[in-house]
């Protein structure tokens, strides 16, 4: 199939395609729940046993920074065959194994226990799941001894070539389904006394990714990095109240990430030209769609939206799922590394068949892993608890 011309491929996809029906069935809360319901309690219930663990505890030889400072070393940079001892250099779509990532590491699992505990705390109300939840918050973002400066000034640092960089703020995309268990508990009346302090910690953040040049090299990026910018900044400026924020946001969605990421057929030419097209496909529509998730009001719906010529979510959605739905189909080589380890429980599809609605995508959505093994697709999956989104 992979000699098959791009467009053939979307245009037999689109022509087959079932029309969609105003009054599909959609997926309810109720439904939700006894679906997710064992996975998310099993998860907590490990959960439970795991003590918090922060940064502070994998000190970092090659960073500049001090022991409360994130530091992570870039994926893709080896050290130069030609120059052992001088820079690394890049190998596009290659990780080396041998980079720095134990402050990464930590943050990914703190961002798998808390949401797990706050989605099986929305179901059972048991404060166990609660209290382990804030005992992770407080370390990570409170405590004086253990807490994560507010601020990625060392993240995706190159030995030889730069202490840090804009794009290291990926990293923390991680934190954005944390930010989203931080406002269920606060929603269901939990931790009134200590979220504010956590929520400072959020707001800094917030402030330094969209004013300090990083953070306005990450949003000018041009390809995932700058909606996965995106999607950090409306996530965040959601949880701390930051309305011109998120009208700003907005803007930068429609006026920038949908008209200069996305080509009129709905796919993503600037992902589509990487080493791993079909990984980095699924990613940014997943990340596209999160954001048009948290930034959509009842007044302005970001799903639906489309520029003039039709380029939205609706399309992006359409160019990917024939190859979500059947791996095989895809026009394009193969990805380098961990090709076959895709796809997995998108939230792309969840969402896009909740908005439009669709129950083509729900319905494939649930059968996909829910819980991915490969560290690569655990990384690249930032969204795992439908409980806490959808209400």
């Amino acid at each position: 199939m992979r000699n098959v011309p791009l467009a053939a491929v979307v245009a037999a996809a689109l022509a087959t395609a079932v029309p969609v029906h105003p009054v599909a069935a959609q997926l309810t809360r109720s439904e939700l729940v006894r679906l997710e319901r064992n996975r998310v309690i099993a998860a907590a219930n490990r959960a439970l046993a795991e003590a918090p663990v922060t940064i502070t505890a994998y000190p970092a030889a090659r960073s500049t920074g001090g022991i409360h400072d994130y530091f992570s070393e870039g994926d893709y940079w080896w050290p130069d065959p030609k120059n052992p001892g001088g820079p690394y250099v890049r190998r596009d779509g290659e990780s080396n194994p041998d980079n720095f990532v134990q402050h990464r590491e930590a943050l990914r699992r703190m961002s798998q226990l808390v949401p797990a505990l706050v989605a099986a705390y929305t179901v059972t109300h048991d404060e166990r799941y609660a209290r382990q939840a804030m005992a992770h918050l407080r370390a990570w973002f409170v405590d004086e001894g253990t807490r994560m400066n507010p601020n990625l000034l060392y993240a995706q640092a190159i030995h030889g070539v730069a202490p840090g960089r804009g794009i290291g703020i990926i990293d923390t995309i991680h934190l954005v389904e944390v930010a989203q268990a931080i406002m269920t508990l606060e929603r269901m009346g939990y931790g009134r006394a200590e979220t504010p302090a956590v929520k400072e910690w959020f707001r800094q953040y917030l402030t330094w990714m969209t004013t300090h040049p990083y953070g306005i090299e990450e949003r000018d990026n041009g390809n995932n990095h700058s909606i996965s910018w995106a999607l950090q900044v409306a996530e965040f400026a959601k949880l701390v109240g930051d309305e011109p924020t998120l009208a700003m946001d907005r803007r930068f969605f429609r006026e920038k990430l949908v008209p200069e990421q996305m080509a009129p057929d709905g796919s993503f030419p600037k992902e589509l030209a990487r080493t791993k097209p079909y990984g980095y496909s699924l990613f940014t529509l997943d990340v596209l769609g999160m954001t048009a998730q948290v930034l959509s009001t009842p007044r302005e719906n970001l799903w639906t939206w489309t520029t003039p010529d039709g380029r939205g979510m609706r399309r992006a959605v359409a160019w990917m799922y024939p190859f979500i739905q059947d791996r095989s189909k895809w026009p394009r080589q193969p990805d380098v590394m961990y090709f076959d380890a895709w796809p997995v429980r998108q939230p792309s599809l969840l969402f896009a068949g909740l908005a439009f609605p669709d129950p083509r995508y729900v319905a494939l959505w649930k059968t996909l892993a829910p819980d991915p093994t490969v560290e690569e697709v655990i990384r690249n999956t930032p969204i795992r608890q439908p409980l806490l989104w959808v209400r």
